[in-house]
């Protein structure tokens, strides 16, 4: 209604005056109930779109509120079949533990072995001729689920086959690095089961780091080359012998870091060299005096054996003094002998004591040496503590080779000295029992006459 009363003043207030004074009742009452009955029919309409809404509303509330109960049925059912997975979940878990208890052990042990081979092989002399045989043992050992049997088959077979190349002499062709650091590519190589590889009569050592031979820079005694050499040279089917580094190039790498005579002598310093030196000079000096002693006693052997007296020896110089005094008494021609013996026996003994000073001193100087070591041990203590052993090294080193070297000079200057002092004594032990005799002889020549 108030929509009519509006229509109608905005009729008549937009109106012309013209149009106004014109237009009769009959057609503004037209108007009006042409505008009423407009907006009844709005209405209605409006009221049944206002209905059928309030229909449609119900009708989506009454699915809404089926859908819901469905909803909540279907919550129902699969709350009850959760918990009845569960319980049968629970149940199966049970079943598989008892049933996986010998297969989880079994998974433990595979992965274990298989963990052992991987080291196996990365350190094994085989694969420098079998490249890439860790690859399935590193993926089987880092393996989180069950092998198949084709892997446990294959990790089988692995094991048999290092086993069994253990046991192989093979030759073949493989790039190495030779002492100086140069890469030789093709090199022909005879590996000696898992232990040992030689080329060209060298022993070679297996880096896993770098998947190559390397040749050791120190090389051991010429006698085990000379037989990786004859070895290698071997017709096939022949018997060589060969030695076997068994610990796998562990005692091979010892060779490597084990110092040589002339490292060890530097590790003595500097009272090493002075026993070394010293030693060196008494030895040469002992061959002197042995050389000496053999020579006087050559010269008093062909005098025993001759009647002609030579002044050129000891012994023939002692027998001068009794043709030199025939008409002498007993006790003036002994006399006279043991005098030109003692004139004698000094050159005899000529630098025995010398060598025994030196046998005596040698040790005395290596204690020297090992109190000096380990002054300096303990210097180092004080300094770094004892956490690296390595620091200490060099003041035990010095201790232990000083004393070596002093008895390895001491103990055959000991022989020496022993042995050239019993030839000494025994040639003048002949000068002794000639003029002895002599003096026999005199003595029964004075007796005779006497009678």
């Amino acid at each position: 209604m108030k929509k009519f009363i509006l229509i109608l003043i905005a009729s008549v207030l937009l109106l012309p005056a013209t149009t106004w004074a014109q237009e009769t009742l009959d057609e503004l009452l037209r108007e009006v109930e042409q505008a009423a009955s407009e907006e009844a029919r709005i209405d209605q309409q409006r009221l049944q779109a206002f209905q059928r809404e309030r229909n449609q509303q119900q009708q989506l509330l009454n699915e809404a509120r089926q859908q819901l109960r469905a909803e909540e049925q279907r919550t129902d059912r699969l709350n009850a079949q959760f918990d009845a997975n569960e319980q049968q979940l629970a149940e199966l878990e049970i079943v598989l533990d008892e049933r996986l208890g010998n297969l989880g052990e079994l998974f433990g042990v595979v992965r274990q072995v298989a963990g052992d081979m991987r080291a196996t092989m990365n350190d094994s002399m085989v694969s420098a001729q079998l490249p890439g045989r860790a690859a399935f043992f590193a993926d089987l050992a880092e393996r989180s689920e069950l092998p198949t049997v084709a892997e446990l088959r294959e990790l089988w077979t692995g094991m048999v086959r290092e086993v069994a190349e253990s046991g192989k002499v093979v030759e073949f062709n493989s790039d190495i690095i030779n002492s100086d650091g140069d890469l030789q590519p093709g090199q022909q190589v005879v590996r000696i089961g898992v232990f040992n590889a030689i080329s060209d009569g060298r022993f070679l050592q297996w880096d896993s780091e770098q998947n190559l031979l390397l040749e050791l820079p120190r090389q051991p005694a010429g006698r085990f080359q000379s037989m990786a050499a004859d070895l290698q040279n071997a017709s096939p089917g022949s018997v060589q012998e060969m030695a076997v580094d068994f610990t796998r190039g562990d005692i091979l790498a010892q060779v490597v870091r084990a110092p040589d005579l002339r490292e060890r002598l530097r590790q003595g310093g500097t009272i090493g060299w002075v026993i070394v030196i010293g030693g060196l000079i008494a030895f040469l000096f002992s061959v002197f005096i042995g050389l000496r002693l053999i020579g006087s006693g050559l010269k008093i052997n062909r005098q025993v054996k001759r009647s002609e007296v030579s002044q050129k020896n000891a012994l023939g110089r002692v027998l001068s003094v009794y043709e030199d005094n025939p008409n002498a008494d007993v006790e003036t021609l002994e006399l006279k002998l043991d005098e030109a013996i003692l004139r004698e026996t000094p050159p005899l003994e000529f630098g025995l004591p010398i060598i025994k000073v030196a046998y005596v001193v040698a040790p005395l100087v290596g204690l020297l040496g090992t109190v000096l070591g380990m002054i300096l041990t303990f210097q180092q203590i004080t300094l770094f503590g004892t956490g690296d052993p390595r620091m200490m090294a060099g003041g035990i080193s010095m201790a232990l080779i000083t004393t070596v070297l002093g008895l390895v000079v001491a103990i055959p200057l000991t022989l020496i000295h022993s042995i050239l002092q019993s030839y000494s004594r025994s040639l003048v032990q002949v000068l002794e029992e000639q003029s002895a005799g002599i003096i026999a002889r005199k003595a029964e020549q004075h007796h005779g006459s006497a009678i």
